[in-house]
């Protein structure tokens, strides 16, 4: 027998197989338990990590879409320019956060380090413009007019400008054909928010943060289409940032080109007739204020009258967009929105509100006609209209005797439609009317005109104006009532009696106020755009449009074409014999009413013509100049705020308006060949294979040249009156009231 175990182990070997056993259990279930926190319970968490480490992500950024004018001119389009941006990032991780370099960085380029360290500052509530709205890992751009000098300088001293680049890229342009703005319906680009980001990110859309976004205008409007999509490439890089790979790559996708109905020459003719206009109005006397006008804003739309499509569409004072290229400075940032500004950013075609004067008589008219008054009816157009011991003087005291609808249109008579609203006033059972009794036909056919509301204008932040009916008194009265009652006076100055007035039946249709309205003031506001829509219905017979200024989206390789159709928005609510009567009477407000003694001379006979004349009160200002117009083909509507009197400061620029156009010259024939566009353009530009798409040259300066077809207009600057239709009543070349002194107002009984 042996004394060897049958295993051959002896007890100490097997002692130390358990104890390997056990150690070997124990780190295979460390191995376990450590693979089980990183994989499953902190697994997300390096697998972000480890992604970030070993992916870079590099942005192309897509080319933006275009903007053109109807025939293919570019208004915004891109050029290459020399770039020279900063990266805060590679700046804070010096000790003094890059102030050295960035003073540097300033002599190089020949600006003011403060001007530099402005823009790539962040923006917050406490900072203001000039500063960097963007994401703050993007390269933040200092200037976009860098010389190839400079930026060679940049790029040999690399070690002395840490975190500075100088790249080409392609920047946006405001191309201005033939000298045309376009400012406030263009808009501008800024960079893109964190915030935007964040909102965007789960969306068809999303952002990058190299993105350039719109904030105004079609920039805006139409961002989607025009952003494109920006390209990335992925690449794999070990722990030492070299690259080991592509991991994926998604190409850029061009933004696609916004074709508009805008007509560049036109345009310009409208922004220079507007500024003119403004500019004589400055030097004219206002006897009410004893002062020159001030003629401090303005707009003017043209509008084709069968489609609603904006031809043109002006407002001043005006800016140049390219200042918000690059990054906008503080001294132009202060310009256009500091106190003395006049606020230029504003769109006054769609963003500027005023009473309408005896433009809002078209309302009042068919108002009348739906409460039952004959068009023919003989209506007393008196030198007054008395309300108890209230006087409403007609304009410098006329008395046309009886006249017609129509007549009250042609001579503008205020007494008609005094007398009109007051005995609807009374009908409706006055101050204090039984609950249903009211019918408010005055306020209720302004709703049907589409007053009160947006027009659905394709550009952004456009406003209702406003049609005070009982409603509106109400909510306003209780919105202002303790303010009024606490101010309010009873024999205080006039601005306390008023407050008094409204403290006490501020909230009820008193007489005044339905005889004001009747005649577009006191509390009326409407806004240029929608005149345009109201004139061209009655141009076209009936059929209000949405006005739009998008015609088409071409994408980028020109094989998507999505054309913008014209939308209706319902119909006047009056009749066709209702509809001639109006075309009649706005026929005679050219040929012998009160835009006569501008519009003499002028072929009404191959170019019929219609206006209605305006000129509201504002208190503590001096008067708005109104005009709409209207041809078979077009609307045309201007008013410039203190500026006198609808036909006086607004009726020479609407005609040289017209006069560019259909090719009339001064002498009152047309010339064909100097036409801008006596047609409304139908079609869509031609789209070559490449994608590209064709437009005409403009040389010269439209307006400049249009201005010089008119020299030998007799009526340009000439307060005469017409030549081909003797006016049959004196004093039609002015305003519709006597002047009166300055703050008063119709007081309300």
């Amino acid at each position: 027998m042996t004394n060897i175990p049958e295993t051959g182990r002896t007890s100490r070997v097997q002692i130390r197989l358990v104890v390997i056993q056990i150690l070997v259990l124990s780190l295979l279930g460390t191995l376990g338990g450590r693979l089980w926190y990183l994989q499953i319970r902190e697994g997300a968490e390096y697998q972000k990590q480890a992604s970030g480490n070993h992916v870079q992500q590099v942005v192309d950024p897509a080319v933006r879409g275009d903007i053109l004018d109807a025939r293919g001119v570019p208004l915004a389009d891109n050029e290459t320019r020399l770039v020279v941006s900063a990266s805060r990032t590679d700046l804070l991780k010096q000790k003094d956060d890059g102030k050295a370099v960035l003073t540097k960085l300033a002599d190089v380029l020949g600006m003011k380090p403060e001007e530099v360290m402005q823009k790539v500052r962040l923006c917050d509530a406490k900072t203001p413009q000039p500063c960097w709205n963007g994401s703050p890992y993007q390269p933040i751009p200092v200037t976009d007019e860098a010389t190839p000098k400079q930026a060679l300088q940049i790029r040999e001293r690399a070690e002395d400008f840490p975190g500075i680049t100088a790249e080409p890229e392609a920047v946006r342009r405001y191309a201005g054909p033939g000298k045309s703005n376009t400012a406030q319906v263009l808009g501008y680009l800024s960079p893109v928010t964190d915030e935007e980001i964040q909102k965007a990110k789960d969306t068809d859309s999303p952002y990058l943060r190299s993105d350039m976004v719109g904030r105004s205008g079609l920039e805006r409007e139409y961002d989607r289409v025009l952003r494109g999509k920006a390209g990335v490439t992925r690449y794999e890089v070990d722990n030492l940032g070299r690259v080991i790979g592509k991991a994926k790559a998604d190409a850029a996708e061009s933004g696609s080109n916004l074709v508009t109905s805008i007509d560049s020459r036109v345009q310009r003719v409208a922004e220079y007739e507007l500024d003119k206009a403004m500019k004589t109005a400055r030097q004219q006397y206002d006897k009410i204020t004893e002062e020159n006008y001030k003629a401090d804003s303005g707009a003017v739309v043209v509008m084709e009258a069968k489609t609603g499509r904006i031809v043109a569409m002006a407002s001043a004072p005006t800016y140049d967009p390219n200042v918000w290229v690059g990054g906008i400075s503080a001294k132009d940032y202060k310009a256009l929105t500091g106190k003395n500004s006049d606020y230029p950013l504003l769109n006054r075609a769609i963003q500027g509100q005023a009473a309408p004067g005896s433009t809002f008589k078209v309302v009042s008219t068919a108002a009348a006609v739906q409460a039952g008054y004959p068009w023919d009816g003989g209506y007393p157009c008196t030198s007054s209209y008395s309300v108890g011991s209230q006087v409403f003087k007609n304009f410098e005291g006329e008395n046309f005797g009886p006249i017609s609808l129509g007549r009250a249109l042609e001579v503008s008579c205020d007494t008609v439609f005094y007398g009109l609203a007051d005995k609807e006033w009374k009908r409706d059972g006055g101050i204090n009317p039984k609950k249903g009794q009211p019918k408010d036909y005055f306020f209720k056919t302004a709703h049907q005109f589409g007053l009160g509301k947006e027009t659905g204008i394709d550009l952004p932040n456009e406003v209702t104006g406003r049609v005070p009916d009982r409603q509106w008194k109400l909510d306003y009265w209780k919105a202002n009532k303790d303010a009024w009652c606490k101010s309010g006076k009873k024999d205080g100055s006039y601005v306390e009696k008023i407050a008094y007035e409204n403290c006490l039946e501020g909230n009820k249709m008193r007489e005044g106020d339905e005889i004001n309205y009747s005649i577009g003031q006191g509390d009326t506001l409407v806004t240029p755009i929608q005149e345009a829509v109201i004139y061209g219905a009655v141009a076209n017979g009936g059929t209000m449009y949405q006005p739009t200024i998008g015609k088409a989206i071409i994408s980028a390789d020109g094989k998507s074409v999505q054309e913008i159709k014209p939308r209706k928005n319902g119909r006047l609510p009056v009749g066709q014999a209702t509809l001639k009567g109006m075309n009649d009477a706005f026929a005679g407000v050219i040929t012998r009413g009160t835009a006569a003694w501008k519009f003499g001379g002028w072929p009404q006979d191959k170019i019929p013509l219609h206006a209605k004349t305006g000129t509201a009160e504002v208190y503590g200002k001096q008067t708005t100049s109104w005009l709409a117009t209207y041809s078979k083909d077009y609307t045309v509507i201007m008013t410039i705020a203190q500026a006198g009197t609808g036909s006086g400061a607004s009726g020479e620029a609407v005609r040289n308006i017209y006069s560019a156009i259909y090719g009339v010259q001064g002498d009152g024939s047309v010339d064909k060949k100097k036409a801008l566009l006596p047609e409304p353009q139908k079609g869509l530009p031609k789209v070559r294979t490449d994608g590209t798409i064709a437009a005409p040259k403009i040389t010269g300066d439209p307006g400049k040249d249009a201005e010089a077809y008119q020299q030998n207009n007799p009526t340009n600057g000439d307060d005469q009156q017409p030549a081909t239709s003797p006016s049959p009543t004196r004093g039609n070349s002015n305003t519709r009231r006597r002047p009166r002194r300055r703050g008063s107002r119709r007081m309300l009984t």
